[in-house]
């Protein structure tokens, strides 16, 4: 799936995603967000869902720095661009059937055909369904439909209609207890590994995305041409969850959240009392409307060549959301008597007790946003290049939320405010390459990039948009700087580079806790500085590698207001009054990651594949002065894969994942009073047919 793509490029981490749960991806990419830095086909895919199928992919590209002059508003350390596959009229398909452990099941079929002479029809099908490797509960099934045609192959003006839809029915993951503190280092003791600390009658997650596509694209010579993309996409969302929140006791006789002594109602050892927010129903609908037109322009101006692209982009979103608790009796009260207690290495994941959906809010929000851009590429001469761009947008954000008393108090509805906030934004970005030998480059970077309180209309916090106390605030700024190095060796067939670059946040929002200005401040700092390296391609005519290694060293220069700087005993300041996470690493920000890939052809084309990833330790937001910086534990995942052409057509293969059947844990949520993590999965085997025609 796509996470198994992206957590083999180090730089990149998950957390436990929005609201804790299993609500969409939560991406960290050097150090900061990325989350709403998703693209398909240069279009931001800003719904907060899980990405989950490639099928339809044609390849996957990463581009790191502050970017928001290529992808608008926020783009603080990246971008991740989904690129669609597209008709070309090869008259070629592919198709393979997988079957493997955990009731692994996958078909795919790819088909790529000229219909009419000049016409091509390209047509992407995808079922799937698995269970989670070593999970009792947690499982997965997906169906992918993506056609698309293509006019005007040979001509100067072409047109390429494409439809996606993908549906999807899945147990949610929340995974198991987990505390980093004093008390506790990781999962709590006693916990189950397979264990389903939910409600497996209740908990669901069905999703739905549907979007329709259109490019036109004209060349009016060798040197001009004009593109249009327009694009109309919903997604729906409906998830039940239960989160892995409660009181609990674990050997030997503590809470492993306070290190108290385990007082009632869970009072027995490997016990505790499930709480927080379980059977949760969330129900939500993404819609975007999304128009961008650029001329790309080739022209000479005395010794100097230059790439123009110029362009405009208009997008409307919206979003809605309804929450309800299903674990009520019929007039909204909690159930009676209470929920009973649950074994920690033998959880049940059954719930018995009354089920009624009773709403309690209802968030809605919608973005507006106007960009006019422009980029030029000078060459200067054989050796030297000059590229930047600068982005001017507009984006205007508005955000309600409403409540619902439970039907005992009348189920009124109690509307909120309309918050509303319009920004102005500016970004730009300027590079220098210099070329001493053909086949290698030395390049800088410099850029920006600008935040708004409302980047989207799926924002962390249930998608609540700004606050009455965030919405006067200013854009939040960001800049990067990069050198770097790009060598194509052994002919062209492979290529190093390596990049040395500092993301640093030059104004993020933290509480004020000033009585007499209680709007956000934009007075946090933060920085992250790297070293990047990379290998792709072959080595020799047999053995191909993809390899790459990032170090990260990330660190919060200020994570207080001015205020409580100056104050540093006020109401609210005791958390680094005085700076005290100043030092601090940032959050999900591991310092070293690692990933490779490599395969060897043996004889009559038998392939074998080796590949590893590394993930260091990385640790969390501190909740007190007094507590110091817990990590969670560092991990390597192998996996191998082997591959065997039965004729020119069909080919079979076997591939192994997480090889030694490694134990750790991805999508981590740490908090002073609760906290889960998703296992990673465990050892898995599957074999593929595999036929190209």
């Amino acid at each position: 799936n796509l996470r198994d793509v992206l957590q083999t490029l180090p730089g990149i981490t998950f957390g436990a995603g929005e609201g804790g749960g299993g609500y969409g991806d939560s991406i960290n990419l050097r150090g900061f967000s990325a989350s709403n830095d998703v693209t398909i086909d240069g279009v931001r895919d800003s719904a907060q869902y899980n990405r989950s199928d490639p099928f339809s992919l044609e390849q996957i590209s990463l581009s790191n720095g502050a970017s928001s002059v290529y992808n608008g508003a926020g783009s603080i350390a990246g971008n991740i661009n989904l690129v669609s596959k597209a008709p070309t009229g090869s008259g070629r398909s592919a198709f393979s059937v997988g079957a493997g452990s955990d009731a692994y099941g996958r078909i795919t079929l790819d088909t790529d055909q000229e219909v009419v002479d000049g016409a091509a029809l390209r047509v992407n099908v995808m079922m799937h369904r698995n269970e989670a490797p070593q999970r009792d509960v947690e499982q997965f099934q997906r169906f992918g439909f993506a056609p698309s045609i293509k006019f005007g192959l040979d001509g100067d003006t072409q047109f390429t209609l494409s439809y996606f839809h993908q549906t999807e029915e899945n147990v949610p993951q929340y995974g198991v207890p987990y505390a980093l503190n004093a008390f506790s280092h990781g999962p709590l003791v006693g916990y189950d590994r397979s264990g389903y600390y939910g409600y497996a009658n209740l908990d669901a997650q069905e999703i739905d995305v549907d979007y329709v596509t259109g490019v036109l694209e004209h060349r009016f010579s060798d040197t001009l041409k004009v593109r249009n993309l327009t694009r109309a996409q919903r997604v729906t969302q409906y998830t039940v969850t239960s989160a892995v929140q409660g009181v609990f006791c674990v050997a030997p006789g503590i809470n492993p959240y306070t290190g108290a002594a385990c007082a009632a109602p869970a009072g027995a050892v490997n016990d505790f009392a499930p709480a927080g927010p379980r059977g949760n129903l969330r129900d939500t609908t993404n819609d975007l409307l999304y128009n961008q037109t650029d001329v790309t322009w080739e022209v000479a101006t005395g010794p100097f060549g230059h790439t123009l692209v110029a362009g405009v982009a208009v997008s409307h979103e919206e979003y809605g959301l309804d929450i309800a608790s299903l674990l009520r009796n019929p007039l909204g009260a909690l159930p009676n008597p209470v929920l009973p207690l649950l074994d920690l290495s033998k959880p049940v994941a059954i719930y018995t007790g009354p089920i009624n959906a009773i709403y309690s809010g209802h968030t809605e929000s919608s973005v507006d946003n106007q960009a006019l851009y422009v980029f030029d590429a000078i060459t200067l001469s054989d050796a030297w290049e000059i590229n930047g761009g600068v982005r001017v947008e507009w984006n205007d954000a508005e955000s309600r939320i409403s409540t619902i008393a439970t039907p005992a108090l009348g189920g009124a509805v109690t509307t909120g405010p309309l918050n509303k906030v319009g920004d102005k934004l500016v970004s730009w970005r300027v590079g220098l390459v210099y070329k001493p030998l053909e086949n290698a480059s030395l390049y800088i970077a410099y850029g920006n990039s600008q935040t708004p309180s409302q980047p989207s209309v799926t924002v962390i916090n249930a998608g609540a948009g700004c606050t009455v106390a965030s919405c006067n605030i200013d854009p939040e700024e960001a800049e990067n700087i990069e050198f770097g190095a790009k060598w194509d060796a052994m002919g062209g067939r492979l290529s190093l580079t390596a990049a040395l670059f500092r993301n640093e946040r030059k104004n993020f929002p933290v509480p004020s806790n000033d009585p007499s200005d209680p709007s956000v401040q934009l007075n946090g700092k933060s920085r992250v500085d790297g070293v990047a390296l990379g290998a792709a391609g072959l080595v020799s005519d047999d053995w191909s590698i993809f390899a790459n290694y990032t170090f990260l060293h990330s660190e919060v220069l200020q994570g207080v207001s001015d205020f409580c700087l100056a104050n540093p005993a006020a109401t609210g300041c005791a958390l680094g009054g005085n700076n005290a996470i100043a030092g601090d690493r940032l959050p999900v920000t591991p310092e070293h990651s690692f990933s490779a890939w490599t395969t060897y052809e043996l004889r009559r084309g038998l392939l074998i594949g080796y590949g590893a990833t590394y993930q260091g330790e990385y640790t969390f937001a501190r909740t007190s002065t007094a507590s110091r910086s817990f990590y969670t534990d560092a991990y390597w995942v192998y996996r191998a894969m082997v591959s065997f052409p039965l004729n020119d057509h069909l080919s079979l293969q076997l591939n192994i994942n997480n090889l030694t059947d490694e134990t750790y844990f991805i999508r981590v949520r740490n908090n002073a009073t609760s906290g889960w993590a998703t296992p990673g999965d465990g050892r898995q085997l599957v074999l593929s047919m595999n036929m190209r025609f």
